[in-house]
């Protein structure tokens, strides 16, 4: 039901930059049920200062896979399913821009994490994933890299789920009071 996604980049503009790291988590709306991760060769420098953030280096990435040798494990693992990620707007954009140069028409139905987490949990002082999942008791295994972020996302998305649900259960007992 939902591909719980995260990348890492050569930088933040989708149309100049290229993805070097993805990892898919595959999520049933109960719990993980499988993940796909893999360093990507961007076929690019990789600025010093991402190397800095998250530890990908020109020399990590140089035997790697390129986006096209991966595209369609990521079609597979994504058909049918929604995709979630943690401003689902970057992660988005970069993937639909790498299929795009391929010729491919990738689109997915997307559910953001951070717009969900200001709906179901309001009152954060920040959205970011890193100080969210420090309030919620969230660790993140691999700050900065794709399966950690993906699957810390995959935990705080579990956590949002029972907070709808939750909700919605106390809205209906509110309901038929009237």
């Amino acid at each position: 039901m939902f591909a719980i996604i995260d990348i890492e980049t050569t930088g933040s503009v989708y149309r100049y930059g290229k993805i070097t790291e993805i990892a898919i988590v595959l999520h049933n709306g109960e719990g993980i049920t499988d993940m796909f991760q893999t360093l990507i060769n961007p076929e690019i420098d990789i600025p010093y200062h991402i190397t800095k953030l998250t530890g990908i280096s020109n020399e990590m990435v140089a035997g790697a896979p390129r986006f096209f040798e991966v595209a369609r494990k990521i079609v597979e693992f994504t058909e049918g399913r929604t995709f979630v990620a943690h401003n689902v707007s970057f992660d988005y954009r970069f993937i639909r821009e790498e299929f795009k140069q391929l010729g491919y028409n990738y689109e997915r139905k997307k559910l953001c994490t951070v717009q969900l987490s200001r709906k179901l949990l309001p009152g954060h002082s920040s959205y970011s994933l890193g100080k969210l999942c420090s309030d919620l008791g969230i660790v993140i295994e691999g700050r900065h890299r794709a399966g950690g972020d993906a699957l810390a996302t995959a935990r705080l998305f579990e956590l949002l789920i029972t907070q709808h649900q939750l909700q919605k259960s106390l809205t209906e007992k509110t309901l038929r009071l009237f």
